[in-house]
């Protein structure tokens, strides 16, 4: 067994065990590696030894040190953490308000670091003009600015969507049966599927 000085030796928060400088910072390398954080005592039988980072500092490399602290607040955040949505930000932010809020008005923030807007609930960049609920139901292919802005003016024109390709339509005149491009039949006011030999929809009675 080899003789360590003193001022080598590295004394275990909690229990009477004490170990070689060195080998408690290859020993807390080697659990942050694994991902293991809650790093006790290295003596396999001692229950009571706890490593902190701030009291392992003097012997772990600064690296290795930020990097446990930093593993340590992620977990402890848990579900609370979130990331900014735009990529070139990606900064680590705290949902401080967890629940539902107070509809879609508390859900727009800013990110305190880029300073750009973005929907806390959907964790996407603002999707203006479009609520919560109903964003949530589009596909990923929908969510982009473009189709956000499409959506808008589908909205405001009063334009509907075939229910099966997705494509918008504009009625210009004539009565509320549709036959889309893809073949599919519907009612333009309530999107209802129709028969093509019969232009009468049941749920609008018209």
């Amino acid at each position: 067994m080899e003789t360590v000085p003193g001022v080598e030796r590295f004394r275990i928060p909690g229990c009477r065990h004490a170990f070689c400088a060195g080998c408690v910072r290859q020993y807390i390398a080697a659990r942050v590696e694994e991902n293991l954080l809650a790093i006790g005592c290295p003596d396999p039988g001692c229950k009571d030894g706890v490593l902190h980072p701030e009291e392992c500092r003097r012997v772990i490399p600064a690296p290795l040190f930020h990097r446990w602290g930093a593993a340590l607040c992620d977990m402890a955040l848990g579900e609370l953490k979130f990331y900014c949505p735009f990529k070139d930000c990606s900064a680590l932010l705290v949902d401080d308000d967890p629940g539902d809020g107070d509809g879609d008005a508390a859900a727009k923030v800013e990110c305190p670091h880029c300073k750009r807007v973005f929907c806390a609930k959907c964790k996407v960049p603002w999707h203006e003009g479009v609520e919560c609920a109903e964003f949530q139901r589009l596909g990923d292919d929908e969510r982009g600015r473009e189709d956000l802005l499409l959506r808008k003016v589908a909205q405001q024109s009063k334009w509907q969507r075939c229910p099966k390709c997705k494509i918008y339509v504009e009625r210009v005149d004539g009565c509320t049966f549709i036959a889309c491009r893809c073949g599919h039949c519907f009612c333009y006011l309530c999107g209802s599927t129709m028969a093509r030999s019969n232009h009468y929809c049941a749920k609008c009675k018209r």
